[in-house]
């Protein structure tokens, strides 16, 4: 288990972009007061075994497919350690929920890597020692993915759905798909499942990558495709669900949008309860999307525990600014440069940057053609579209009512004459 534990070391180092460590020294960053904070979870079985997989069969493996496994739990661990040195000015010894909030997609891999990352940032202290194993639980709040639109970004966004649609039907994914249809025959034949995108050849590649992580000898015919001619495409895969402006709103707007608002009220000593931290558990393709849509993304696929932290810090001049770091490796993270801003960012020039990419409201913008005007309805309007059909109709019950009167005695009259008496 070590040798897996070294080995993912290894390569996640291998993948680093932003700014030099000696640039960030020249730059005024002042002291950190607020960070929003996206992390990937642990190391994990494979997900989903392709059918002719010779490691296809769960108990081969140390935990069920899809789950934490115990490097993954040292890994978290050994971040929030680290996070408790980085933000030791911020945040007490003692947890309290009115310094830090965490959020997970509703997956147990993710679940269960905040809680070993919080294992490391608040090691119980004092009064909170309940026990010698010198743990304390710290509460982890999720939604169901199917209602989660924020992080697990999952409900249902049909506008969403068909823009997606829009782009894998597109020339350049089109122009990608040919390129490497004999491939994805190939692959096809080989792993016993259709192979038709670059997502479907990522799902391969990240299986045949942790199986190497966990020395498994890898199939014969793995031998003319991986790792090189499968891991570009794989690396690719991650621009596709945010490859737009569109999506990117989307797909990431309201996580982003989220952060922004912490960030702003936060600089006007406004966010109730005052944290200091909000930790984001998720999933490598929650990392690529977040990047995709700063357009900060280099394509790659966001190793184990790859970190986003978007900060508020207060400057010399007592200025609010905002920086992004990427920590992807074991040693310290990236400064990465807004499009349009510099590194150290001003609070107000962030907020402007990153407006267009933030629904004002994600549920209306999801709906397509008549299902916007549906959306605009309202019990009020319904209400007050009722009381006006309801008074056409008795308008126009009375117009008949009057009609069939006036035409009655039309007719009652339209043989008899006055008579009268007068003589002749």
């Amino acid at each position: 288990m070590r040798t897996v534990e070294a080995v993912v070391a290894v390569v996640t180092t291998c993948i680093v972009f932003g700014a030099s460590s000696a640039y960030s020294k020249n730059l005024d960053l002042g002291t950190i007061v607020f960070a929003n904070i996206l992390f990937r979870h642990g190391d994990r079985t494979p997900v989903d075994p392709y059918p002719t997989d010779p490691w296809g069969n769960e108990t081969l493996w140390p935990v069920p497919f899809g789950q934490l496994t115990n490097v993954g739990k040292s890994q978290h661990l050994r971040l929030g350690r680290w996070f408790r040195e980085r933000y030791s000015h911020l945040l007490p010894e003692c947890y309290t929920p009115y310094d830090v909030y965490v959020q997970s997609t509703d997956i147990d891999r993710t679940l269960m890597s905040a809680e070993a990352n919080l294992a490391g940032l608040y090691p119980p202290e004092g009064d909170q020692v309940w026990d010698k194993l010198k743990w304390m639980p710290i509460p982890v709040h999720t939604i169901p993915e199917l209602e989660d639109s924020l992080l697990a970004s999952k409900k249902y966004c049909p506008k969403y759905e068909m823009e997606l649609q829009n782009v894998m039907n597109s020339p350049e994914i089109r122009k990608i798909d040919d390129d490497n249809q004999e491939l994805y025959n190939y692959l096809s034949k080989k792993t016993g499942t259709m192979v038709q995108s670059v997502s479907d050849v990522s799902g391969i590649y990240n299986t045949l990558f942790i199986e190497v992580l966990y020395n498994r000898t890898l199939p014969e015919w793995t031998k003319s495709v991986y790792p090189d001619k499968l891991k570009p495409l794989a690396d690719f895969s991650f621009t596709v669900e945010a490859h737009n402006k569109l999506l990117q709103r989307l797909k990431s707007g309201r996580l982003l949008g989220e952060m922004v608002d912490h960030l702003v009220s936060k600089s006007k000593n406004a966010l109730f309860p005052n944290r200091k931290i909000w930790i984001y558990s998720a999933h490598d393709t929650t990392v690529a999307n977040f990047l995709m849509t700063l357009d900060l993304f280099e394509p790659h696929c966001p190793p184990y525990t790859a970190t986003v932290l978007v900060e508020l810090r207060v400057n010399s001049l007592k200025q609010h600014i905002v920086t992004i770091s990427y920590k992807n490796t074991s040693a310290e993270p990236r400064l990465l440069t807004l499009p349009g801003c510099e590194v150290a960012c001003p609070l107000g020039k962030f907020v402007e940057l990153t407006n267009d990419m933030i629904p004002k409201d994600w549920a209306k913008e999801c709906l397509l053609g008549w299902e916007q005007y549906a959306h605009n309805i309202t019990m009020p309007s319904i209400f007050g579209i009722s009381i006006l059909l309801l008074v056409i109709i008795i308008l126009l019950g009375l117009l008949i009512i009057g009609v069939v009167y006036y035409h009655r005695n039309c007719d009652s009259n339209r043989y008899y004459f006055k008579l009268t008496t007068d003589p002749i």
